[in-house]
């Protein structure tokens, strides 16, 4: 499975289940489709951090949030560990980035040869500096947004992604003949299906007539007591602003943008295989992160809940073998896998649970390796941590608040929580202590909470921080 050449695929907040190879029956996505069915499609694949800044931070460096220390939104990664694109820019290799990447700036050396229409955080690459206030939590008046844009039609993100994928076909088509057989990396990062939900008419319309499920609403859910949840939802107050129609629209729309990120796909697809290198290239594609979308009473992400953390992960081309497989993954297995395929040595993780090339899970799958995902962003009033291990998921939340404990095997909707029960104590046992002994999660929340205290000082406050421009998606510039 060696290549010289590599594209990355990325979209935003894609949640797993909505695409057709992954068993949706009302998602139309037939170019990920074909790419899953030409290659090896990851079933049990998660982010590191169910929210864009960090998780991407995490997909450079091949390090957790913990280990990165990109808490937060208002905590982007600036270049400040070295990351896989500035190892293959020191072996030789064009490394170039079009589309969103959500780091602080382009003016910091992020790694890249070169970023063509990057999107980075806003306000002067501070992000989003209220999510620093997490204890007590304000209120976040820009929940109303997502309602009132929801709906057939046009948006600044799918124009954006327009632009990204001309760019991506020109940059792909235009390469000179010269440099044909030079390595190359390439990025291509959409915002789609990331909210407004603001879906282009033509995908829009392939929705007519079709029944759309409606969300898992809060009052099904046994742990919807849980006293972090409670305050999340109170924080995230999106569902209030929805009746029935509007969620089923939302939804429909939600839809109609996972088919458009599909056809942007499809059109980059046909450009590398118009420049005839598709067979020398390995072929990523993946999100940062899911969707709610309703599910729980909740939207957007920020949450453990598999809507939220999930994530398709599809890899394809230069000898990759057709197959399934049910490895935990982690978007911090990205850039050892890059590196291998890019001809370098990755550095051996010290544990199975960091990050690894997919090659070698793609010869030899481990169905038991456990995957670790954290959240220390806006909207919580404390950091939790969750561990993937065979059928089950364990959510530990510091300061004292009660854990979570689902099968995913018995009750993949998660709507039955076994953390008080007797029959899964011995799950919830060995899953706290394999958790425990690769970090220690007081001391993980305190070294949060403390560096954005210190960030927010930094910015003059509380006060201050809240009369700066806040926003409920980062606007395109």
């Amino acid at each position: 499975m060696g290549a010289p050449n590599v594209l990355i695929l990325c979209s935003d907040e894609h949640a797993r289940s909505a695409a057709g190879c992954y068993g949706h029956t009302v998602v139309q996505t037939p170019t990920l489709d074909r790419l899953a069915a030409q290659g090896t499609r990851f079933t049990r694949a998660y982010t590191p951090s169910p929210i864009c800044v960090p998780a991407r931070a995490s997909l450079a460096t091949g390090l957790h949030v913990h280990e990165t220390r990109c808490w937060s939104s208002a905590e982007p990664y600036h270049g400040q560990i070295e990351s896989w694109m500035h190892r293959l820019r020191a072996g030789g290799q064009t490394v170039v980035s079009i589309g969103k990447l959500h780091f602080r700036l382009s003016d910091d050396d992020n790694g890249f040869s070169e970023e063509i229409l990057p999107m980075h955080v806003t306000n002067g690459g501070m992000g989003w500096p209220q999510g620093l206030l997490r204890n007590p939590l304000p209120t976040f008046e820009s929940v109303a947004e997502l309602a009132a844009e929801t709906g057939p039609g046009e948006s600044d993100y799918t124009e954006y992604d327009r632009r990204v994928t001309r760019e991506a076909c020109n940059w792909l088509r235009g390469r000179p003949l010269a440099d044909a057989k030079a390595p190359w990396s390439l990025f291509v990062s959409f915002v789609s299906p990331h909210y407004p939900l603001t879906a282009p008419k033509p995908f829009f319309d392939l929705y007519d007539g079709c029944e759309i499920p409606d969300p898992l609403d809060r009052e099904t859910a046994s742990c919807t007591g849980h006293p972090v949840l409670r305050e999340m939802a109170g924080f995230w107050d999106y569902d209030s602003h929805f009746d029935p129609d509007k969620r089923r629209l939302a939804r429909r729309c939600y839809y109609g943008l996972c088919s458009f990120l599909d056809d942007n796909i499809r059109q980059v697809l046909e450009a590398l295989e118009d420049s005839e290198q598709a067979r020398d290239t390995l072929i990523l594609y993946l999100s940062d992160h899911g969707e709610m979308l309703g599910n729980h009473g909740f939207w957007t992400k920020s949450l453990m809940y598999e809507d939220s953390v999930a994530i398709p992960f599809l890899l394809a081309g230069a000898g990759v073998p057709r197959s399934v497989n049910r490895t935990p993954i982690s978007l911090t297995d990205v850039a050892a896998t890059v590196e291998q395929a890019a001809g370098l040595s990755p550095k051996p993780a010290a544990e199975a649970w960091q990050g690894r090339p997919l090659q070698s899970f793609v010869e030899q799958p481990e169905p038991g390796r456990f995957i670790l995902s954290e959240y220390h962003d806006g909207g919580s009033p404390t950091g939790f941590f969750m561990l993937r291990q065979g059928a089950w998921k364990y959510v530990y939340y510091a300061g004292g608040y009660p854990s979570q404990l689902f099968n995913l095997e018995e009750d993949p909707r998660e709507t039955n929580d076994l953390s008080s029960s007797g029959a899964a104590e011995v799950a919830r046992e060995a899953l706290h202590k394999q958790l425990i002994s690769i970090l220690n999660p007081e001391a993980v929340n305190r070294a949060a909470f403390s560096d954005q205290a210190s960030l927010l000082a930094q910015y003059g406050g509380a006060e201050k921080v809240l009369a700066m421009q806040s926003f409920n998606h980062t606007p395109v510039d």
